[in-house]
Formats: structure tokens, sequence, C-alpha cells
């Protein structure tokens, strides 16, 4: 496969600068100076951080704001296929993605600026998005944490529109910390002065708590789920309430039950940043996000094709045990409705928390396979991750590579669900694969 001109120069990149995290922002912002600030003379930005469901928001966001008439620019991360996926710059009707040659003559100007000194890669990119959004003319910012949000490179915003935090649970703990209360620290560092702060929901008491309390540090409004605003499915629709009242709305276009409270939340923190959204443009909205790689429905495509017809191929990039949670929470509800056989098809980065994502698994799949991630040394050998769901009751079977699994499947079940799972960089690799990459 011919590499991309930005995917050369991220090659290159990588041999010479740091992929150590710093964990201050002094050193984005001395190169932020240097290109003349570009991340003060931003529009207003909807600032997002949460360990699940943060991307799930910016998709949401950036359907409510387009369809209400609003130029949107997008940047968040990691991508799927192309590097050029973590920025979108807004206009009438639906933003497009930079293209490659915008992006690599950005980028070209950053390395010239910052003349050798350490830098990690989500920082250039994170400069890129300032540099491109503050050119391109736009009514919003959606602006993605990359990791934790304290320290994160896009915490160089003072004074976003509104922070956005969405469910926060264990994951990077090398990086955030090992308990609860230390990575919603971390979330919580985007609370700022005065701004309002949405708190998505939540399933750790003491998230709730510590986040208030930053906020109430911070004189920050803040807006909790299942206090000040709500959202929850009734007759097969979604009903928002918040302190202007109730909708009634179609269920948002993205599976699984915990995306009613993603929207919620998503929809709330538009209304507090101070947009206007009319009924009809959320409705609108609701019915047409677009997110890959969550929950996805592959529907065609070059390995959708090479499977029976009568083969269901799914997609989602989730990777830690809240994630485990979801998909099994939507596979307890698909098992109501039909008997057909569960199969899962797993990678994993060895970073991650194997065990912690099949535990709730235990008792829904009917068999796992798993495979090696494709050109990257830090996934999890298929054999020990197939170790990894024995341990809880699954039957779990490594293979070389995904063919393999795939051509195993097709032989041995011709009705299958079939569920390909663990790693958003697994996901990225079937969308690729597959010839159907984010647009």
């Amino acid at each position: 496969m011919e590499k991309s001109q930005v995917q050369g120069m991220i090659d290159e990149l990588l041999k010479n600068y740091p992929k150590k995290f710093d964990l201050s922002l002094e050193r984005i912002l001395r190169l932020l100076e240097r290109l003349g600030n570009p991340h003060l003379k931003l529009a207003p930005v909807v600032h997002i951080a949460g360990t699940n469901g943060k991307g799930s928001a910016c998709a949401i966001c950036r359907a409510l704001l387009e369809s209400a008439g609003y130029r949107v620019h997008v940047y968040s991360s990691p991508h799927l296929v192309n590097w050029n996926e973590r920025c979108r710059l807004g206009q009438k009707g639906r933003g497009k993605l930079v293209t490659e040659s915008q992006l690599a003559e950005t980028i070209r100007e950053i390395i010239k600026v910052n003349r050798q000194k350490p830098l990690t890669i989500f920082e250039i990119f994170t400069a890129a998005a300032f540099m491109l959004f503050s050119t391109h003319p736009a009514d919003v910012v959606i602006l993605e944490v990359g990791l934790g949000g304290r320290f994160d490179a896009t915490n160089v915003i003072h004074k976003p529109a509104v922070s956005l935090i969405m469910p926060i649970d264990y994951d990077h703990e090398a990086f955030l910390g090992n308990t609860i209360a230390q990575i919603a620290f971390q979330k919580g560092g985007i609370i700022k002065p005065a701004v309002p702060v949405v708190i998505g929901k939540q399933s750790h008491e003491e998230t709730l708590s510590l986040l208030t309390t930053l906020a109430d540090k911070n004189k920050a409004p803040s807006f909790l789920f299942d206090q000040d605003y709500q959202s929850y499915t009734e007759y097969g629709r979604m009903v928002f309430q918040n302190n202007q009242g109730l909708m009634d709305l179609p269920l948002p276009n993205l599976v699984g039950d915990h995306q009613i409270a993603n929207a919620g939340a998503s929809l709330e923190a538009i209304y507090q940043a101070g947009f206007q959204l009319s009924e009809q443009a959320i409705s609108h909205a609701l019915q047409n996000i677009y997110w890959p790689a969550r929950l996805q429905h592959l529907t065609h495509g070059f390995l959708v094709d090479q499977l029976s017809p009568s083969i269901d191929l799914w997609l989602d990039g989730g990777h830690n045990p809240a994630a485990g949670k979801v998909v099994a929470a939507e596979l307890t509800q698909w098992r109501k409705k039909t008997n057909r056989p569960f199969i899962m098809i797993v990678g994993m980065l060895n970073t991650k928390d194997a065990v912690g994502y099949f535990r709730p698994l235990a008792n829904l799949i009917d068999k796992i396979y798993t495979i090696p991630l494709a050109d990257n040394t830090a996934g999890i050998c298929p054999t020990i991750l197939a170790e990894s769901a024995r341990k809880v009751g699954l039957f779990a079977f490594p293979e070389t590579h995904l063919q393999e699994a795939l051509q195993r499947i097709n032989s041995e079940y011709k009705d299958a669900i079939v569920l390909i799972g663990g790693s958003l960089y697994l996901a990225g690799d079937i969308l690729r694969d597959n010839k159907t990459p984010p647009c």
C-alpha cells in the first residue's frame, strides 16, 4: 500500500520526536506562541473529556450544530484509517475533513518553527488543528481531549463556551492514576472558572462528588445528568428534559442504550454553550449522526462480500472494561430477539485490561477468535489474549490473522452475528481492509 504524504512525515517525526508525555502545558504553549497563538483566535469552543463516550459526544454535538446551520470545526482522536480524520473544517451544511495537502503543509510549518525541540505527535496535531481552525471561519469548535484533560494539549483553551465531561472509568492508569478519584481529577482539569460544565451519566459516585467540588472551586455552573437534565427512552422515542422544558425526540442513530445518555449530555452542552436549536433541527441531527466503529453494522465492502450473505458483521472500537459492559448490554438485548450464534473476533493492545473487557461478555458469546494487531508490536499475542478470555469462561481460540478467523467463521457458521472489537487500531484496520474508511 502506498504511504500517504502525512504518514511519511509522521514516520520521520517518530524517529526524532519523543513518545513520552509531558505532564505540563509548557511545551505546547511555547510552540503555540511561536506560531502566533492560534488557539486564542478560535470560534467558541465545546471542550469534551471523559473515558467513554467523548467521541460519540463529538459526533452528536457536531450533528446538532450542523443541523441548526452552524459551521463546525472538529478536532478528535485517534483516527481510524487516515490522519486527516482528526481535523474537520466547518462549512455550511456538512463540514469536510482537512485535505492531505492542507495538513501536510501545516505540519511542515510547525516543524520549521519548532526547530527540533521535543514534541509529541499529538502536540503537533493539536497545534496543526488550532492553526487550521484559526484561519478558516467557523461558528464553533468541537475539541476532544486526547488523554486525561488537565495536562492534555487541548487544555490551553482558557475560556471555552462549555466543558463537557462524559462517563469516567478505568483506562490509561499508567498516566492518569490507579483510582477513579485520581482519574476524575485529571479529567476534571478541563473545568474552567465561570464556564458552565455539563457532566454526563457517571457510574461512580465519587466521580460526581469530585467533579462538582472542582466546579464549585472554579465557580463553574454545573449541570448533572438525572439532576439538572435527563434523557431516556419511552415508547421507542427519546425524551429529553432540562430546565427549558421537555422534548419528545427520535432515537439517536447510534446503537446501544448508553447512547441515549450520551445524546442527552451532548444536547445539554450545546444549550449551555448558548447555541440556539430548534426541535426540528435536533430531530434531524439525531437521525443523521455519523460515528464509525462504535457498534457499527458493516453492510457492504470487501470483507463483508467474503462472508455468507446471512452472516452479519459488526465493528466496535471499545477497549476497556466499561466498553465491555456496553457491548454486553447490547448483546443481551440482541439475545432476546434471536437464537443466532454470537461470535467475536478480538485484538487488543498490551496496555489494556483484557480480562476486564471479557468478563461482562461471559455467557453471551458462543466463541471468540483472538488475532494480532497488524503492524503493531504493542498488541497482545493471540494465544495470551485467548487465555484471558478463557479465564472468565469463554471459548476462545487464537488465529494468526483476521482472514483466517473470517474463513473459519464462514465455514463453521452460516447465520452468525460477528462482532470485531477490542481496539480502535483494529477497527481502523477493518475499515481500511473493508474499503469503507471514515469520510
